[in-house]
Protein backbone atom coordinates (compact mmCIF):
# COMPACT_ATOMS: atom_id res chain seq x y z
CA UNK A 1 0.00 0.00 0.00
CA UNK A 2 1.37 3.40 -1.04
CA UNK A 3 2.16 5.88 1.71
CA UNK A 4 2.58 8.81 -0.68
CA UNK A 5 0.59 11.97 0.06
CA UNK A 6 -2.51 12.55 -2.08
CA UNK A 7 -2.04 14.50 -5.28
CA UNK A 8 -4.47 17.05 -3.84
CA UNK A 9 -5.35 17.70 -0.18
CA UNK A 10 -9.03 17.26 -1.08
CA UNK A 11 -8.34 13.58 -1.77
CA UNK A 12 -7.61 13.11 1.94
CA UNK A 13 -11.07 14.30 3.02
CA UNK A 14 -13.44 11.67 4.49
CA UNK A 15 -15.21 9.66 1.80
CA UNK A 16 -13.20 11.13 -1.06
CA UNK A 17 -13.09 8.96 -4.20
CA UNK A 18 -10.49 9.95 -6.77
CA UNK A 19 -7.97 12.80 -7.02
CA UNK A 20 -9.38 15.34 -7.55
CA UNK A 21 -12.37 13.68 -5.85
CA UNK A 22 -15.28 12.61 -8.03
CA UNK A 23 -17.43 12.60 -4.91
CA UNK A 24 -17.24 12.41 -1.14
CA UNK A 25 -19.80 9.66 -0.64
CA UNK A 26 -23.02 11.60 -1.39
CA UNK A 27 -23.02 12.77 -5.04
CA UNK A 28 -26.65 13.95 -5.13
CA UNK A 29 -26.40 15.86 -1.87
CA UNK A 30 -23.19 17.43 -3.14
CA UNK A 31 -25.00 18.47 -6.34
CA UNK A 32 -27.67 20.26 -4.36
CA UNK A 33 -25.09 22.14 -2.31
CA UNK A 34 -23.12 23.06 -5.43
CA UNK A 35 -26.26 24.24 -7.28
CA UNK A 36 -27.16 26.40 -4.27
CA UNK A 37 -23.73 28.06 -4.37
CA UNK A 38 -22.73 26.52 -1.06
CA UNK A 39 -19.80 24.30 -2.11
CA UNK A 40 -16.57 24.35 -4.08
CA UNK A 41 -15.09 21.78 -6.48
CA UNK A 42 -11.41 20.86 -6.57
CA UNK A 43 -10.22 21.27 -10.18
CA UNK A 44 -6.54 21.34 -9.31
CA UNK A 45 -5.69 18.90 -12.10
CA UNK A 46 -6.42 21.62 -14.67
CA UNK A 47 -3.73 23.85 -16.14
CA UNK A 48 -3.05 27.56 -15.67
CA UNK A 49 -1.05 29.32 -18.39
CA UNK A 50 0.06 32.95 -18.26
CA UNK A 51 0.69 35.45 -21.05
CA UNK A 52 2.65 38.62 -20.31
CA UNK A 53 3.83 41.46 -22.50
CA UNK A 54 2.23 44.52 -24.10
CA UNK A 55 1.00 42.64 -27.18
CA UNK A 56 -0.62 39.73 -25.32
CA UNK A 57 -4.29 40.63 -25.90
CA UNK A 58 -4.07 41.92 -29.48
CA UNK A 59 -1.94 38.90 -30.39
CA UNK A 60 -4.34 36.36 -28.89
CA UNK A 61 -7.25 38.24 -30.49
CA UNK A 62 -5.66 37.78 -33.93
CA UNK A 63 -5.36 34.01 -33.46
CA UNK A 64 -8.64 33.00 -31.85
CA UNK A 65 -12.40 33.30 -32.29
CA UNK A 66 -13.39 35.85 -29.64
CA UNK A 67 -12.89 39.62 -29.63
CA UNK A 68 -10.55 40.12 -26.66
CA UNK A 69 -8.18 42.90 -27.74
CA UNK A 70 -9.87 45.35 -25.36
CA UNK A 71 -10.47 42.99 -22.46
CA UNK A 72 -10.36 45.02 -19.25
CA UNK A 73 -8.69 43.98 -15.98
CA UNK A 74 -11.02 41.62 -14.13
CA UNK A 75 -13.14 40.79 -17.19
CA UNK A 76 -13.70 37.18 -18.27
CA UNK A 77 -13.98 35.73 -21.76
CA UNK A 78 -13.93 32.45 -23.61
CA UNK A 79 -12.23 31.90 -26.95
CA UNK A 80 -11.56 29.00 -29.31
CA UNK A 81 -8.48 28.11 -31.30
CA UNK A 82 -9.57 26.49 -34.56
CA UNK A 83 -7.62 24.70 -37.26
CA UNK A 84 -7.56 26.19 -40.79
CA UNK A 85 -10.76 24.29 -41.68
CA UNK A 86 -12.66 25.64 -38.67
CA UNK A 87 -12.48 22.52 -36.51
CA UNK A 88 -11.96 22.87 -32.76
CA UNK A 89 -8.44 22.46 -31.42
CA UNK A 90 -8.50 24.31 -28.08
CA UNK A 91 -11.05 25.98 -25.82
CA UNK A 92 -9.61 28.69 -23.58
CA UNK A 93 -11.15 30.33 -20.53
CA UNK A 94 -9.34 33.58 -19.99
CA UNK A 95 -9.17 36.67 -17.82
CA UNK A 96 -6.78 39.59 -17.65
CA UNK A 97 -5.49 41.45 -14.59
CA UNK A 98 -3.86 44.37 -16.39
CA UNK A 99 -0.43 42.75 -16.37
CA UNK A 100 -1.05 39.09 -17.21
CA UNK A 101 -3.65 37.25 -19.28
CA UNK A 102 -4.48 33.99 -17.54
CA UNK A 103 -5.51 31.01 -19.69
CA UNK A 104 -7.44 28.25 -17.91
CA UNK A 105 -7.45 24.99 -19.85
CA UNK A 106 -7.94 21.30 -19.24
CA UNK A 107 -4.65 19.56 -18.52
CA UNK A 108 -4.51 17.50 -21.77
CA UNK A 109 -4.54 20.76 -23.74
CA UNK A 110 -1.80 22.60 -21.90
CA UNK A 111 1.41 21.37 -23.53
CA UNK A 112 0.11 21.45 -27.09
CA UNK A 113 -1.49 24.87 -26.67
CA UNK A 114 1.62 26.37 -25.08
CA UNK A 115 3.86 24.93 -27.79
CA UNK A 116 1.64 26.25 -30.59
CA UNK A 117 1.38 29.71 -29.08
CA UNK A 118 5.13 29.82 -28.54
CA UNK A 119 5.68 29.13 -32.25
CA UNK A 120 3.34 31.98 -33.20
CA UNK A 121 5.02 34.74 -31.14
CA UNK A 122 7.39 35.89 -33.90
CA UNK A 123 8.72 39.34 -32.89
CA UNK A 124 5.78 40.35 -30.71
CA UNK A 125 6.11 41.44 -27.10
CA UNK A 126 4.59 38.42 -25.41
CA UNK A 127 5.86 35.63 -23.16
CA UNK A 128 4.14 32.34 -22.31
CA UNK A 129 4.57 30.36 -19.10
CA UNK A 130 2.90 27.37 -17.48
CA UNK A 131 2.05 28.47 -13.92
CA UNK A 132 0.20 25.28 -12.93
CA UNK A 133 2.79 24.43 -10.29
CA UNK A 134 2.03 27.73 -8.51
CA UNK A 135 -1.70 28.13 -9.12
CA UNK A 136 -4.70 25.81 -9.07
CA UNK A 137 -8.34 26.10 -10.10
CA UNK A 138 -11.41 25.84 -7.86
CA UNK A 139 -14.93 25.69 -9.34
CA UNK A 140 -18.13 27.01 -7.79
CA UNK A 141 -21.61 28.27 -8.57
CA UNK A 142 -21.47 30.60 -5.58
CA UNK A 143 -19.38 33.52 -4.40
CA UNK A 144 -16.11 32.28 -2.92
CA UNK A 145 -14.15 35.06 -4.59
CA UNK A 146 -12.33 35.90 -1.36
CA UNK A 147 -10.13 32.83 -1.81
CA UNK A 148 -8.81 34.02 -5.19
CA UNK A 149 -5.17 34.82 -5.77
CA UNK A 150 -4.42 38.39 -6.85
CA UNK A 151 -0.75 38.55 -7.85
CA UNK A 152 -1.25 41.89 -9.63
CA UNK A 153 -3.98 43.31 -7.42
CA UNK A 154 -6.98 41.92 -9.35
CA UNK A 155 -8.67 38.77 -7.96
CA UNK A 156 -8.36 35.95 -10.48
CA UNK A 157 -11.99 34.89 -10.87
CA UNK A 158 -13.22 33.67 -14.26
CA UNK A 159 -16.99 34.07 -14.60
CA UNK A 160 -18.44 31.78 -17.26
CA UNK A 161 -20.03 33.82 -20.09
CA UNK A 162 -22.32 30.89 -20.96
CA UNK A 163 -25.11 32.45 -18.91
CA UNK A 164 -26.06 34.83 -21.77
CA UNK A 165 -25.20 35.35 -25.43
CA UNK A 166 -22.09 37.51 -25.55
CA UNK A 167 -21.75 40.56 -27.76
CA UNK A 168 -20.99 39.40 -31.30
CA UNK A 169 -22.18 35.87 -30.57
CA UNK A 170 -25.22 33.93 -31.73
CA UNK A 171 -27.48 31.33 -30.14
CA UNK A 172 -29.07 28.52 -32.15
CA UNK A 173 -31.03 27.07 -29.22
CA UNK A 174 -34.46 28.49 -28.53
CA UNK A 175 -34.30 31.41 -26.11
CA UNK A 176 -37.35 30.33 -24.13
CA UNK A 177 -36.42 27.96 -21.34
CA UNK A 178 -32.69 27.92 -21.97
CA UNK A 179 -31.19 26.42 -18.76
CA UNK A 180 -28.13 28.67 -18.80
CA UNK A 181 -30.08 31.30 -16.84
CA UNK A 182 -29.35 29.34 -13.67
CA UNK A 183 -25.70 28.65 -14.57
CA UNK A 184 -23.67 30.96 -12.31
CA UNK A 185 -20.47 28.96 -12.70
CA UNK A 186 -17.05 30.48 -12.07
CA UNK A 187 -13.49 29.25 -11.77
CA UNK A 188 -11.30 30.75 -9.08
CA UNK A 189 -7.53 30.72 -9.43
CA UNK A 190 -5.89 30.14 -6.05
CA UNK A 191 -2.31 29.78 -4.87
CA UNK A 192 -1.64 26.04 -4.95
CA UNK A 193 -0.07 26.25 -1.50
CA UNK A 194 -3.47 27.27 -0.06
CA UNK A 195 -5.33 24.13 -1.21
CA UNK A 196 -4.94 22.40 2.16
CA UNK A 197 -6.46 25.40 3.92
CA UNK A 198 -9.41 25.43 1.48
CA UNK A 199 -10.47 21.92 2.51
CA UNK A 200 -12.25 23.61 5.44
CA UNK A 201 -14.90 24.82 2.96
CA UNK A 202 -17.89 22.62 1.94
CA UNK A 203 -16.78 20.51 -1.01
CA UNK A 204 -18.57 18.78 -3.88
CA UNK A 205 -17.02 16.30 -6.29
CA UNK A 206 -16.47 16.61 -10.02
CA UNK A 207 -19.49 14.35 -10.68
CA UNK A 208 -21.73 17.01 -9.16
CA UNK A 209 -20.27 19.68 -11.41
CA UNK A 210 -20.59 17.43 -14.44
CA UNK A 211 -24.30 16.81 -13.82
CA UNK A 212 -25.03 20.52 -13.47
CA UNK A 213 -22.98 21.31 -16.58
CA UNK A 214 -24.92 18.80 -18.67
CA UNK A 215 -28.23 20.20 -17.41
CA UNK A 216 -27.05 23.69 -18.46
CA UNK A 217 -26.23 22.40 -22.01
CA UNK A 218 -22.70 23.67 -21.46
CA UNK A 219 -20.18 22.05 -23.87
CA UNK A 220 -16.69 21.07 -22.81
CA UNK A 221 -13.87 20.43 -25.26
CA UNK A 222 -12.56 17.19 -23.72
CA UNK A 223 -16.00 15.57 -23.73
CA UNK A 224 -18.20 17.07 -26.45
CA UNK A 225 -15.60 17.65 -29.19
CA UNK A 226 -13.78 15.29 -31.52
CA UNK A 227 -11.45 15.87 -34.47
CA UNK A 228 -14.40 16.88 -36.71
CA UNK A 229 -16.21 19.30 -34.40
CA UNK A 230 -17.01 22.83 -35.50
CA UNK A 231 -18.36 25.35 -32.94
CA UNK A 232 -21.82 25.55 -34.52
CA UNK A 233 -22.56 21.90 -33.68
CA UNK A 234 -22.30 22.63 -29.94
CA UNK A 235 -24.00 26.06 -29.99
CA UNK A 236 -20.63 27.45 -28.94
CA UNK A 237 -21.07 30.64 -30.95
CA UNK A 238 -23.11 32.00 -28.04
CA UNK A 239 -20.12 32.42 -25.70
CA UNK A 240 -16.85 31.94 -27.55
CA UNK A 241 -17.16 33.36 -31.08
CA UNK A 242 -17.47 36.96 -32.27
CA UNK A 243 -19.03 36.84 -35.72
CA UNK A 244 -17.92 40.28 -36.90
CA UNK A 245 -14.35 40.55 -35.59
CA UNK A 246 -11.26 40.54 -37.76
CA UNK A 247 -9.69 37.56 -39.48
CA UNK A 248 -8.48 34.54 -37.50
CA UNK A 249 -7.65 30.96 -38.31
CA UNK A 250 -10.80 29.00 -39.27
CA UNK A 251 -12.96 32.12 -39.65
CA UNK A 252 -13.98 31.30 -43.22
CA UNK A 253 -15.62 28.05 -42.12
CA UNK A 254 -17.31 29.74 -39.15
CA UNK A 255 -18.82 32.42 -41.42
CA UNK A 256 -19.75 30.07 -44.25
CA UNK A 257 -21.60 27.57 -42.07
CA UNK A 258 -23.34 30.27 -40.07
CA UNK A 259 -24.40 32.38 -43.07
CA UNK A 260 -24.90 29.90 -45.87
CA UNK A 261 -24.89 26.32 -44.63
CA UNK A 262 -25.86 24.06 -41.75
CA UNK A 263 -23.63 22.23 -39.26
CA UNK A 264 -23.55 18.52 -40.17
CA UNK A 265 -24.20 17.42 -36.58
CA UNK A 266 -26.02 18.86 -33.61
CA UNK A 267 -25.85 18.71 -29.82
CA UNK A 268 -28.85 17.35 -27.93
CA UNK A 269 -29.62 16.61 -24.32
CA UNK A 270 -31.08 13.17 -23.71
CA UNK A 271 -33.41 12.16 -20.91
CA UNK A 272 -32.53 8.52 -20.33
CA UNK A 273 -34.64 5.61 -19.19
CA UNK A 274 -33.15 4.94 -15.77
CA UNK A 275 -34.81 1.60 -15.11
CA UNK A 276 -31.54 -0.29 -15.62
CA UNK A 277 -29.73 1.84 -13.04
CA UNK A 278 -26.70 2.44 -15.26
CA UNK A 279 -25.33 5.39 -17.21
CA UNK A 280 -23.84 5.29 -20.70
CA UNK A 281 -20.18 6.10 -21.21
CA UNK A 282 -18.50 8.59 -23.48
CA UNK A 283 -18.63 7.24 -27.04
CA UNK A 284 -21.57 4.87 -26.56
CA UNK A 285 -23.69 4.65 -29.70
CA UNK A 286 -26.97 6.52 -30.16
CA UNK A 287 -29.42 4.86 -32.56
CA UNK A 288 -32.56 5.96 -34.40
CA UNK A 289 -34.25 2.63 -35.00
CA UNK A 290 -31.52 0.40 -36.42
CA UNK A 291 -29.42 3.30 -37.68
CA UNK A 292 -26.50 4.65 -35.66
CA UNK A 293 -26.84 8.44 -35.68
CA UNK A 294 -24.38 9.68 -33.08
CA UNK A 295 -22.64 9.13 -29.78
CA UNK A 296 -22.88 10.00 -26.11
CA UNK A 297 -20.41 12.69 -25.06
CA UNK A 298 -21.29 13.09 -21.34
CA UNK A 299 -23.73 11.46 -18.94
CA UNK A 300 -24.71 11.94 -15.30
CA UNK A 301 -27.38 11.36 -12.69
CA UNK A 302 -28.98 14.72 -11.94
CA UNK A 303 -30.59 15.30 -8.55
CA UNK A 304 -33.82 16.60 -10.13
CA UNK A 305 -33.82 15.43 -13.76
CA UNK A 306 -32.61 11.88 -13.17
CA UNK A 307 -30.25 10.26 -15.72
CA UNK A 308 -29.31 12.72 -18.47
CA UNK A 309 -26.70 12.94 -21.19
CA UNK A 310 -25.33 15.14 -23.92
CA UNK A 311 -24.90 13.58 -27.33
CA UNK A 312 -23.78 14.71 -30.77
CA UNK A 313 -26.04 13.32 -33.49
CA UNK A 314 -26.60 13.80 -37.22
CA UNK A 315 -28.44 16.99 -38.09
CA UNK A 316 -31.12 15.13 -40.04
CA UNK A 317 -32.41 13.12 -37.06
CA UNK A 318 -36.06 13.91 -36.36
CA UNK A 319 -36.18 15.95 -33.12
CA UNK A 320 -39.36 14.11 -32.13
CA UNK A 321 -37.79 10.65 -32.47
CA UNK A 322 -37.20 8.57 -29.36
CA UNK A 323 -33.64 7.36 -29.64
CA UNK A 324 -31.91 4.33 -28.19
CA UNK A 325 -28.53 4.34 -26.44
CA UNK A 326 -26.38 1.22 -26.51
CA UNK A 327 -24.29 1.15 -23.35
CA UNK A 328 -21.96 -1.65 -22.31
CA UNK A 329 -24.35 -2.96 -19.65
CA UNK A 330 -27.76 -2.00 -21.03
CA UNK A 331 -29.83 -0.59 -23.85
CA UNK A 332 -31.97 2.38 -22.89
CA UNK A 333 -34.53 4.66 -24.50
CA UNK A 334 -33.63 8.34 -24.76
CA UNK A 335 -35.95 11.29 -25.32
CA UNK A 336 -34.38 14.28 -27.06
CA UNK A 337 -34.32 17.85 -25.83
CA UNK A 338 -33.22 20.04 -28.74
CA UNK A 339 -30.21 22.27 -28.19
CA UNK A 340 -29.00 22.88 -31.74
CA UNK A 341 -32.03 22.68 -34.06
CA UNK A 342 -32.02 20.96 -37.44
CA UNK A 343 -32.22 24.29 -39.27
CA UNK A 344 -29.29 25.95 -37.44
CA UNK A 345 -27.19 28.12 -39.73
CA UNK A 346 -28.04 29.74 -43.07
CA UNK A 347 -28.63 33.01 -41.21
CA UNK A 348 -27.80 35.23 -44.20
CA UNK A 349 -30.98 34.19 -46.07
CA UNK A 350 -29.19 34.54 -49.40
CA UNK A 351 -31.69 33.98 -52.26
CA UNK A 352 -31.07 30.91 -54.39
CA UNK A 353 -29.60 31.82 -57.76
CA UNK A 354 -31.29 30.38 -60.86
CA UNK A 355 -29.48 27.57 -62.64
CA UNK A 356 -27.73 28.50 -65.87
CA UNK A 357 -29.95 27.80 -68.81
CA UNK A 358 -33.11 27.69 -66.75
CA UNK A 359 -36.24 28.88 -68.55
CA UNK A 360 -37.97 31.86 -66.91
CA UNK A 361 -41.66 32.37 -67.44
Amino acid sequence: MSTEAPVTPFAALPGAVGAPPQHYGAPLREQKALAAGEAIVDLSDRAVLALTGDDRLSWLDSLTSQSIARLQPGESAETLLLDPTGRLEHAIRLLDDGVTTWLLVDAPQADALRAWLDRMRFMLRVEIADRSSEYATIGSLGSFDEIAAAPNGVPLVWVDPWRAVVRGGHQYAAEAGHPSADWSYREIVVARETLAELTRLPAAGTLALEALRIAAWRPRLVTEADDRTIPHELDWLRSAVHLSKGCYRGQETVAKVHNLGHPPRRLVMLHLDGSEGVLPAHGDAVLDGEREVGAITSAALHYELGPIALAVIKRSVDPAATLVVHAAEATMAAAQETIVPTDAGAEANVPRLPRLGAVHR
